[in-house]
């Protein structure tokens, strides 16, 4: 076999792809399986946003755009930052990418050097160390729990921070616990950052999908000094239901910009010109279609977790975003991929494991499906564990 790039070789494959692979495979052979695995709105993307993909196809817009964004996404892209973040980002301080994930690995890329240590918190999003990784950057992570509602804070921070320290990746709200910062904690973890100059990449894919009263905050929100150390990441995918038409987008210092964009010039070019008429549509319109899927997530979330709660083996820190429940089944004995696997093989219920997030001790369940979907499988899961308990006792009673 050909030498592999060394930094490619030890990279790990998607634990959250690669079971909704199997899920597919699955349904495609009949099998009924109820799918709490998937990392999308089941949502179909909204007419009008469809109708202006159409349009720009049937127009011919389907030539190369700036490999950045067009001006006209850009300048609605400020409008967004402005009037739902009160961020003040210029056209050329935004770049357009093939998702919000492109937009974070060319952040990791541009800003990490061998050596430099990149900090985030488990459980993580499963791509961050990976990316960290292809920058030949160090992944400092802080551990975090249910007994903390998953979240750092401003002393374990400022204990983590060393020398070495350049980016700090702050996910709010987050895949795959749903919590979210709030504004003192945010000051908190800003004051720290520029105190030693560390970068921060704040991913707020989800920030459209919050199911509190309390106000959604912004890190770079919080005064001129935290705004020049922070790329604020977003994108269409999750808030329109537009995963699979691939952009997403952040706001970033003039300088990092300019670095991003040379290093998109040489990877993908620009983000599909249809699809950035398509996200135009979707973020000049007003925000009804967010609202009836929000109403209808914090629904499914609320009949998600009454259900879980009546099963004593697992237990859980209640989401304020995003569309997961992540479960602590420690009691159970047996690991994260262990028991996905066998809740899939035994009761046709697809769950994600922690370990690719960092927390061998969790699984990641998605209400982003029916709610008999949520009622069918969670009873699977209930009548599962009850049977797995009741073996485990038989065994232990003949030793």
């Amino acid at each position: 076999m050909r030498k592999i790039n060394r930094k490619i070789a030890t990279l790990l494959g998607s634990s959250t792809l690669a079971i909704t692979a199997k899920v597919k495979e699955l349904k495609s052979k009949g099998v009924d399986v109820i799918n709490f695995a998937a990392g999308e709105p089941d949502f179909d993307t909204p007419d009008f946003i469809k109708k202006a993909g159409i349009l720009a196809i049937e127009k011919g817009f389907t030539k190369y755009t700036p490999s950045t964004g067009t001006l006209d996404l850009k300048e609605a892209i400020a409008r967004r930052f402005l009037k739902d973040n009160n961020l003040q980002y210029k056209p050329s301080q935004i770049v357009v990418s093939c998702g919000a994930k492109h937009n974070i690995f060319n952040l990791v890329q541009v800003l990490v050097d061998e050596g430099d240590e990149v900090i985030y918190s488990s459980p993580y999003w499963v791509s961050y160390p990976e990316m960290v990784k292809v920058a030949g950057g160090t992944s400092k992570i802080i551990a975090t729990d249910i007994k903390t509602n998953f979240k750092i804070t401003g002393e374990q921070f400022k204990r983590a921070v060393t020398k070495n320290s350049r980016v700090l990746i702050l996910n709010s709200p987050s895949n795959p616990t749903g919590m979210i910062y709030t504004k003192k904690e945010l000051q908190d973890i800003a004051e720290i950052c520029v105190k030693h100059n560390i970068f921060v990449i704040s991913d707020e894919i989800y920030e459209k999908l919050v199911y509190t009263n309390e106000p959604y905050v912004s890190i770079a929100s919080l005064g001129t000094d935290i705004y020049n150390l922070t790329a604020t990441v977003n994108g269409v995918s999750k808030s329109f239901s537009m995963t699979g038409w691939r952009i997403g987008y952040c706001g970033a210092p003039q300088e990092v910009v300019e670095y991003i964009q040379k290093f998109q010039d040489h990877t993908t070019s620009n983000p599909t010109s249809i699809s950035q008429m398509a996200a135009l549509a979707a973020l000049n319109a007003s925000e009804e279609s967010i609202v009836k899927m929000r109403e209808e997530f914090s629904r499914r979330c609320d009949a998600m977790c009454s259900y879980l709660e009546k099963i004593p083996a697992i237990s859980f820190s209640r989401p304020q975003g995003a569309f997961y429940v992540f479960c602590n089944i420690s009691k159970l004995g047996l690991d994260s991929m262990t028991i996905a696997k066998r809740i899939l093989e035994e009761v046709n219920v697809a769950v994600i494991p922690g370990e690719g997030f960092g927390a061998d001790q969790y699984i990641r369940l998605s209400f982003a499906t029916s709610m008999e979907q949520i009622k069918e499988g969670t009873q699977r899961i209930a009548d599962w564990v009850q049977k797995f308990s009741s073996k485990e006792k038989l065994v232990e009673s003949s030793k």
